[in-house]
């Protein structure tokens, strides 16, 4: 637990409804004193830095107005709420911020009886909170809802289709939006110009500082009737230019507004608290309020590793070459070789290593913004009139346009190429994150080819296969970090459909699959020790896999061990096992090593395998139990 002496105020709000009783001032220094403490933990721990600076005093103003509980709060994403968690008891637990069996850096509805809304993915926060509001409606409750997502939240369709429906349900919400002029890199599209248009207007800010003190003397009655005087003030000066597209969608525009500004922001959520129907209130944030550093390179400071805070610059990462690295660079090497391959992120250039290729090839790459299902689709438009996309996502992501794999690439079996990063278990971030399916929802399609490196070098020889690959769609996974280099460096050339075997021995058959090779070798090695001797296959290929190779290395096997990083359920051990019964070789002991039934919480990767029994001694020990370590070796 941290020393929470050094937060004299914040450290007694247990609860929202503790922000009541407290004057102004009181409020600005709880607001100081939670950004405060999310530099002096967040350098500690490493999580979502920048993004939590900027929602500091959006978050006070909105609890020190509503009544939580009752009032419901949906924040999207959840990465933007580090604020919402301190002044709701968690205060204390920010040294385990991220850490195995610590506190969420995202919000779970498990963790917190005041995280109403879970989420690690973005523009869910609308929807969900339009559904507590009808819920509330239906039930005859009395509640307020209110739902804040930031603008990059709104390039995602499901956020737009919630504002849609919101009016027309005829109830009682209040939308914010959190304008930080970015999410994670920065915005893109139509509607990042239309907010960075409103946000050029200086007479908005001084129209609202100008009729805040005749707002806030009116009576409540009244209230709904002086916003709708506000909004015919601003309409005057510049009707196509204020809260336009959110009006004709429906509901009350208020803003822009000072999203640091604590006095408007009170006085703002107390009018709106009392109004009826669907109101937008449009908040202008700075994301990294506070830390100059982070404020100018809010890109790079949106999530962090720990850092010195008195030294103002972002570790040096070091180390071994990542996945991720490998997949940017490689493709940036064949994008200059073929100018018919293009680049597709939806608003993760950094996180799928495109940033390189972005700023030499901008003509040969494509940001959509937080819209996965138009990724998808537009990967399969650009494929059909004959370029080559790599549609670069992470596993987690994928989930979210997976109809349109199916309908739009996979049925039309266009060459759409996907390079899905955080396969398996990616660590801090946690259930939300974890790209623990996609074995299974892509091995099951049609028409569609799949495939998983053992290491970064087989990585770049996979995305040079896959670019070349032009009879249909094909998908490469591969984990968060970099390589295990504990494999021999000699690899066979990448051919379709084909295994690699790595080593030959006679008692127990090790199927792995992409990251579960490195540790299929190490197990094969630790049992030696006992007389054990293990044949290690490099599967490479998900779909179609290589039934000669295992055909041919099982039948000299006494026993049989699948390992991949992904659930077991719909995975590629059950399709290895149903292929051994129909070979008649299923009469030896087999075992299916992969993740279990149920969502992996967050912590180190090591802790998680280890949790999962996918690490190293977890192998071994599932292979002294299916041989005898004795003379003869004869199976149990």
């Amino acid at each position: 637990m941290i020393d929470t002496s050094a937060y004299p105020l914040l450290s007694k709000i247990l609860k929202p409804t503790d922000l009541h009783g407290l004057t102004r001032k009181q409020l600005r220094q709880v607001a100081d004193e939670v950004r405060q403490a999310i530099l002096d933990n967040v350098s500690k721990t490493g999580g979502h830095f920048a993004s939590n600076l900027g929602t500091v005093e959006l978050t006070v103003a909105l609890y020190a107005t509503y009544s939580i509980p009752p009032d419901i709060v949906c924040w999207d994403t959840g990465h933007q709420a580090y604020p919402h968690k301190m002044l709701t008891g968690r205060l204390s637990q920010f040294d385990t911020l991220r850490k195995y069996k610590g506190i969420s850096g995202f919000l779970r509805r498990s963790e917190s009886e005041y995280d109403h809304w879970g989420a690690g993915h973005a523009s869910t926060a609308y929807s969900a909170a339009l559904g507590f509001a009808a819920a509330r409606d239906r039930l005859g409750g009395e509640e307020r809802v209110v739902a804040i997502a930031g603008d990059a939240a709104l390039t995602g369709g499901m956020a737009l289709e919630a504002l849609n429906n919101a009016a027309q349900l005829n109830t009682d919400i209040t939308f914010v939006l959190n304008d930080n002029q970015m999410s994670i890199a920065e915005n893109v599209g139509s509607l990042t110009h239309y907010f960075a248009k409103l946000r050029s207007r200086p007479w908005v800010q001084k129209v609202e500082l100008k009729l805040k003190d005749v707002v806030e003397h009116l009576p409540k009655p009244v209230v709904r009737a002086a916003a709708g005087f506000r909004h015919g003030v601003t309409h005057y000066f510049a009707p196509e230019e204020t809260g336009a597209l959110f009006e004709e969608l429906g509901l009350a525009y208020i803003g822009p507004i000072d999203g640091h500004n604590l006095d408007v922001l009170l006085d703002v959520f107390s009018n709106v608290r009392e109004m009826q129907g669907a109101v937008m209130v449009h908040a202008i944030t700075v994301k990294g309020k506070g830390y100059e550093v982070a404020e100018k390179d809010a890109r790079t400071w949106h999530g962090v590793v720990p850092f010195d805070p008195s030294k103002c610059e972002m570790p040096s990462s070091g180390g071994a070459v990542s996945y991720t690295k490998v997949l940017g660079d490689t493709l940036l090497t064949l994008a200059k070789e073929d100018p018919t391959i293009v680049a597709v992120t939806a608003a993760m250039p950094d996180g799928t290593g495109l940033t390189q290729l972005s700023k030499e090839l901008p003509d040969q790459y494509f940001d959509v913004g937080i819209a996965e299902q138009h990724a998808v689709t537009f990967c399969a438009g650009l494929a059909a009139r004959g370029l080559k996309p790599a549609c670069c996502i992470y596993s987690t992501f994928l989930q979210r346009g997976w109809d349109q794999v199916v309908h739009d690439v996979a049925i039309q079996n266009l060459p759409v190429r996907f390079f899905m990063d955080r396969a398996g278990l990616v660590g801090a971030d946690g259930a939300t994150h974890h790209g623990a399916f996609d074995i299974g929802y892509l091995r099951m399609l049609p028409n569609l080819v799949l495939l998983a490196p053992r290491d970064t070098t087989e990585l770049a020889e996979m995305i040079r296969f896959a670019m070349a690959y032009d009879k249909g769609p094909i998908a490469v996974r591969y984990p968060r970090g970099a390589a295990d280099d504990v494999l021999p460096e000699s690899r066979t050339p990448i051919e379709f459909g084909k295994a690699e075997v790595l080593k030959e021995g006679g008692d127990v058959a090790l199927l792995a699959y992409g990251s579960m090779v490195a540790t299929a070798w190490r197990a094969a090695q630790d049992v030696e020790s006992d007389g054990i001797t293990c044949s290690v296959v490099n599967l490479r290929f998900a779909k179609p896999f290589d039934v000669e190779a295992i055909r041919r290395v099982v039948s000299r096997s006494k026993a049989v061990v699948c390992l991949e990083e992904n659930v077991l359920a719909t995975g590629l051990g059950e399709a290895i096992l149903a292929f051994l019964h129909r070979e008649g070789l299923a009469d030896r002991p087999v075992r299916l090593m992969g993740l279990p039934d149920r969502f992996i919480e967050h912590g180190s990767q090591k802790e998680l395998w280890a949790e999962v029994g996918l690490d190293e001694e977890s192998v071994a020990s599932q292979i002294r139990s299916l041989v005898r370590p004795r003379a003869g070796r004869r199976l149990l």
